[in-house]
């Protein structure tokens, strides 16, 4: 019976350009804003849910940090668009969590687009919308679930470590990138011993069961949506290292230059996991070829073992009156035991062949 599968419906949103309209998963209503300003010899951190307590913070000779935790409020999101004279096809694409990563450049700020990845419990990828606002003396970032990868860059901030204080804003932007793309490597340290330890489980049991196959689909999804969220940050990576932003300064270019070759690194990774996938279900089908060709070498000696004992067999089942063997009284012992003979002898050629 052919089974119909259910038509999925596909609906255009249709909206204006530059309407802002949440697409994703988190519905809580209260909106997280943390508020970091900073300069050589003063810090301030703030962490509150009214988007008014931003508006002090800008034009005060500091570099100010804002993060938004939390997309599903838009009026947060156009208030703030509104203070920082935001384009609303930005605004668009702050709360779009279905983005791919890209980098615009306006009059008065740069944005760029790009997911962060994160390791879970049990290992669990997780991929968060991340986008970042640079301007002049101020980084907005905007997310969207609890959680990121940016401790140590608050550390480093509280404590003045480095040369993270003394730079302006665009070395903050280039910091937050650089955690991002730093946290890539542990994701794809996870991805890898995933692939790993089923490759071993494959080459060193030889042995599969009904679940490898879903294994395998999963990694080769996994690595798939990985590589579609990593691989576009190598363009936006290297359109912002080439570019001559007035909010980036020539020093550091440098930095992101390295950024760039950790990005290679990673996107390099990423082909040689999949490659590594791909032979897994190739290794998968040999193991399962191989387990059928066993099975009918077993089934084929046996037939040829059978083939003349049923061939004589079958001639003593004839019947006919005038066969001698009929009427003797050790006829039946004597073709038994030329059968057993011959059997025993089948199989030390078998094996002295090495087909057994």
């Amino acid at each position: 019976m052919k089974v119909k599968k259910k038509k999925k419906s596909y609906k255009a949103s249709n909206l204006p350009p530059g309407t802002i309209a949440y697409k994703g998963n988190k519905q809580s209503t209260t909106t997280d804003i943390e508020i970091v300003n900073y300069s050589k010899d003063d810090f301030t951190s703030l962490n509150t849910s009214s988007v008014q307590d931003v508006f002090n913070f800008k034009g005060n000779d500091h570099v100010t940090w804002i993060n938004i935790n939390g997309l599903n409020n838009v009026k947060n999101i156009e208030t703030l668009g509104l203070h920082y004279k935001l384009h609303p096809l930005t605004l668009e694409d702050l709360v779009n969590t279905s983005q791919r990563p890209k980098l615009e450049e306006f009059e008065n700020y740069m944005l760029v687009v790009f997911k962060m990845l994160s390791v879970r419990n049990d290992d669990e990828i997780h991929y968060e919308h991340l986008s970042l606002i640079l301007g002049e003396d101020y980084v907005l970032t905007f997310q969207e679930a609890d959680g990121d990868v940016f401790d140590s860059l608050r550390e480093r901030l509280n404590s003045a470590k480095g040369r993270i204080r003394t730079r302006d804003s665009d070395y903050l932007m280039y910091a937050i990138l650089d955690a991002v793309v730093d946290n890539y490597f542990t994701v794809i340290e996870v991805l890898g011993d995933k692939v790993e330890e089923l490759e071993g489980f494959l080459f060193q049991s030889k042995d599969a069961d009904g679940r490898t196959p879903g294994q395998i689909q999963e990694l080769k999804q996994e690595i798939l949506r990985m590589r579609r969220s990593i691989y576009p940050l190598r363009e936006v990576i290297s359109r912002m290292e080439k570019t001559d932003c007035a909010f980036i300064e020539e020093q550091t270019h440098s930095y992101l230059r390295d950024l760039y070759d950790h990005i290679l690194q990673v996107s390099e990774s990423i082909d040689l996991y999949r490659e590594m996938i791909w032979s897994l279900m190739d290794m998968y089908m040999t193991i399962i070829s191989n387990k059928m060709n066993e099975i009918m070498k077993v089934l084929t000696i046996i037939a040829t073992i059978f083939i003349p004992l049923t061939f004589i067999a079958g001639i003593y089942g004839m019947n006919f009156k005038n066969m001698p063997e009929l009427n003797s009284e050790d006829g039946y012992f004597i073709l038994m035991g030329a059968m057993f003979i011959l059997f025993i002898f089948m199989l030390i050629y078998f094996r002295k062949k090495r087909w057994l």
